[in-house]
């Protein structure tokens, strides 16, 4: 296990700059012409691209936006307003290399069916099992005063919430979430967590005791028979391209 634990990272973009003038009116634009993909590099140019370290909340407003393309950011974060992306299908930030951790409103965006992610890079990664920061001391901070609940959406100053860690499935990937949570009620509503992962919601820190990767492996293992092989091996043309999409995912991790 990695036992250099990580601090979260500020947020310390500057929102007075141009790079961050010409992404809002990106968005803008994208909301209005009513186009299905979302690619800021293409959209403002590789240079004040690399200016921006987390994205606006503004892109609640990218309703019919079907695939986010973030390949190679210097992102440290996304807001949690990705949740309000309602058409979103495929989400690719490969090789976001400081993209360690993603907002639980993720989870609501119910199309989402395909993802791209460095999961090497997350925290709780099944591989080298990067610690997660303890969140007592060291909370994720965020440039509004104020946020929704993660769960039930009551608006909540950054005083009340409750942050937990949480690893699930999202797309085709398994991530560590964030969850900003109003009350007890609302840590008891999260799902089970991922098969091979801290089996709760939890605080993170060096003391946390995260599962092993063959803890991981003898959870994820699924016994097939000769039976259920043979109907694999007969898919049709049409089901192949996704199983081949399965395979790759498989390597890249």
């Amino acid at each position: 296990m990695n036992n250099n634990i990580s601090k979260i990272k500020n947020d310390f973009q500057d929102r007075d700059s141009v790079a961050w003038k010409k992404l809002c009116e990106y968005i803008n634009e994208v909301a209005e012409s009513g186009t299905d993909e979302f690619i800021p590099r293409e959209g403002i140019g590789d240079e004040l691209f690399s200016k921006i370290y987390t994205l606006p909340k503004s892109i609640a407003k990218l309703k019919k936006v079907k695939k986010i393309g973030l390949y190679g950011s210097n992102l440290k974060r996304i807001p949690p307003e990705i949740g309000e992306m309602e058409s979103l299908e495929y989400f690719d930030p490969y090789t976001s290399y400081d993209l360690k951790w993603f907002p639980y409103e993720i989870t609501k965006c119910k199309k989402l069916k395909d993802s791209r992610i460095s999961t090497r890079a997350l925290f709780g990664n099944f591989k080298n099992r990067k610690p997660f920061p303890l969140l007592n001391h060291n909370p994720v901070k965020y440039f509004d005063s104020k946020l929704k609940c993660s769960v039930c959406e009551k608006q909540i100053t950054q005083e009340e919430t409750n942050q937990m860690w949480i690893t699930l499935h999202i797309g085709t990937d398994t991530i560590p979430m964030l969850a900003n949570l109003c009350s007890k009620d609302c840590e008891l509503k999260l799902p089970e967590p991922a098969k091979g992962y801290v089996d709760k919601p939890h605080k993170g820190g060096l003391e946390l005791k995260q599962p092993t990767r063959a803890d991981w492996e003898k959870a994820n293992t699924v016994k097939v028979s000769k039976a259920d092989l043979k109907k694999m091996t007969e898919k049709s043309e049409t089901e192949k391209p996704r199983f081949l999409n399965l395979i790759r995912k498989i390597w890249e991790r």
